[in-house]
């Protein structure tokens, strides 16, 4: 699969910064034939879990496990990134809800995570998105998680 955006790039499309951008490249970007509507809008990125990873130590030291609510935060940095049109503001995005997760095995160091994700309603500043994470080809979390999604420039100090 050919690379749409490198970790570079997602500096300008994500606020995530290390050690919590959980994304390191894009590899495929599908949007929606409608312009109004982000309904279909779906995307493959992927993230390389390293022994490096800082949470590694705690959890667990001799066993070591990628937490699963990291697999849930970088599923839905993936997804967000579907929400990204040409010309768009910088966003902020939040998790509002975590519905229906799954986990259905352990990611491990030297796993490569492919992160898959679908905008299935669009709210205008609410999306609700359908995940998934795998490994090799198997299945390894899923969720629907309910995302908050504003434009950075109504932060407040």
């Amino acid at each position: 699969m050919e690379t749409v955006w490198e970790c570079r790039d997602l500096f300008a499309k994500l606020p995530h910064r290390f050690p919590f951008l959980l994304v390191d490249r894009v590899l495929s970007l599908e949007h929606s034939k409608d312009p109004n509507s982000r309904v279909g809008n779906k995307i493959v990125a992927l993230k390389n879990v390293s022994f490096n990873e800082p949470y590694f130590p705690g959890h667990f030291p001799e066993l070591p496990v990628m937490p699963g609510v990291l697999q849930i935060e970088a599923m839905a940095q993936a997804v967000c990134l579907a929400f990204v049109r040409k010309g768009d503001p910088p966003m902020d995005y939040f998790i509002a809800a975590i519905n229906s997760a799954k986990f259905r095995r352990m990611v491990v160091p030297g796993d490569t995570l492919i992160l898959h994700g679908e905008i299935i309603k669009d709210r205008g500043s609410m999306l609700l998105v359908r995940t998934e994470a795998r490994v090799k080809d198997v299945v390894v979390a899923e969720a629907e998680i309910l995302a908050k999604v504003t434009p950075q420039s109504l932060r407040k100090p």
